[in-house]
């Protein structure tokens, strides 16, 4: 049963019950950019007061479950699985405009720039792992884990090619060859690390979620994206009624 339903721009949110679980369901845009702004939103939300404009004395905490496609990079990974990120590598800048805390793996960060040597002209890479209390929910037989890396642009970011020249043709096969302590990059996506920075940030609890309709290890692509999307949903969806 749906109670609210708001639509602005690309921003969808409707609030309602699933079997008796009150949720809510935003649809983002794509990009960090646009998370910077769902995320600011939604804590004003429920954590500052509108009518004194002041933050309240009692926070609420938030359980945020992005559920998305994305493109595996791995050649193991099958086509229509789901995978749970298990930590996210921003390749954006948004959390560098935050005063951050000790959350970010800064030893895998470094580790990363050092295998890809990584453009000093480009954002430093930044690594956040997801809530723990919800990646244990979303971890079991439908779900595998991984590392997720967010890239800011859908092509020359993440290897394709049309007319333009890429700054580094061999970036996408050094990400599949990056290897921290036996945890390899798993996918490619464009919002999960400025999910987690954020959720981190704001005291909220955030898992990212992935549909994986390609594998571009293999250059295959899945035969049935929607249904993917559509199980993915259902399965978490039953999972968020336990909370």
């Amino acid at each position: 049963m749906i109670e609210v339903s708001k639509h602005k721009r690309e921003f969808k949110t409707e609030t309602g019950l699933y079997k008796g679980k009150r949720l809510t369901v935003i649809s983002t845009g794509i990009g960090t950019d646009n998370i910077d702004i769902v995320f600011n939103e939604l804590d004003a939300l429920v954590n500052i007061d509108f009518k004194t404009r002041t933050i309240k004395d009692e926070l609420t905490q938030l359980n945020i479950i992005r559920i998305g496609t994305s493109g595996a990079i791995q050649e193991h990974i099958p086509l229509d699985s789901f995978l749970v990120s298990e930590i996210g590598i921003g390749f954006d800048n948004l959390l560098h405009f935050y005063k951050t805390a000790s959350f970010i793996n800064s030893e895998l960060s470094e580790a990363f720039v050092k295998h890809t040597q990584w453009n000093t002209s480009n954002s430093k890479p930044y690594v956040v792992n997801g809530d723990e209390t919800l990646l244990n929910l979303f971890t079991g037989e439908n779900f595998r884990k991984g590392i997720t890396a967010t890239n800011v642009g859908f092509y020359g970011p993440q290897g394709r090619k049309l007319r333009l020249v890429l700054q580094d043709d061999l970036l996408n096969s050094k990400l599949e060859s990056f290897n921290y302590n036996n945890q390899v990059i798993t996918n490619l996506e464009m919002e999960t690390s400025g999910i987690y920075g954020l959720a981190k940030l704001l005291g909220h609890k955030a898992i990212s979620l992935n549909a994986i309709i390609a594998n571009r290890a293999n250059g295959t692509f899945s035969e049935k994206p929607k249904e993917t999307v559509a199980l993915l949903i259902e399965n978490t969806l039953n999972k968020l009624v336990t909370l």
